[in-house]
């Protein structure tokens, strides 16, 4: 069955890095696109970013355009978040999302304070 594992969140200082990673297993990963979204309490999850099947196009909201990068490795089934310069607002549950199969991983935590 389609999983998605993420790990890679955690506790970082206003201006810090962290590299989410997303594993996915029981579906064709090379021929799906993926997306990362964002969860804080109180507001509606938002989309991030999203990549193509192989990793030549990418998308991402405007807040953290310049910032962050998404990236795939079809060999190794992951996709990937590499988030800089981190601000307070980007803190969050991140998830990792399969379109094709409307499935989500169950989120690593992302907080951003000093």
């Amino acid at each position: 069955q389609v999983q998605l594992v993420e790990s890679g969140g955690g506790l970082v200082q206003p201006g810090g890095s962290l590299r989410l990673s997303c594993a996915a297993s029981g579906f064709d990963f090379s021929t799906s696109g993926m997306r990362w979204y964002r969860g804080a309490p109180g507001k509606e999850r938002e989309w991030v970013a999203s990549i193509s099947t192989t990793g030549v196009q990418q998308t991402y909201v405007d807040s953290v355009k310049g910032r962050f990068t998404i990236s795939r490795d079809n060999a190794k089934q992951s996709v990937y978040l590499q988030m800089n310069t981190l601000k307070p607002e980007d803190s969050a549950v991140y998830y990792c999302y399969v379109p094709r199969f409307n499935f989500w991983g169950q989120g690593t935590q992302v907080t951003v304070s000093s």
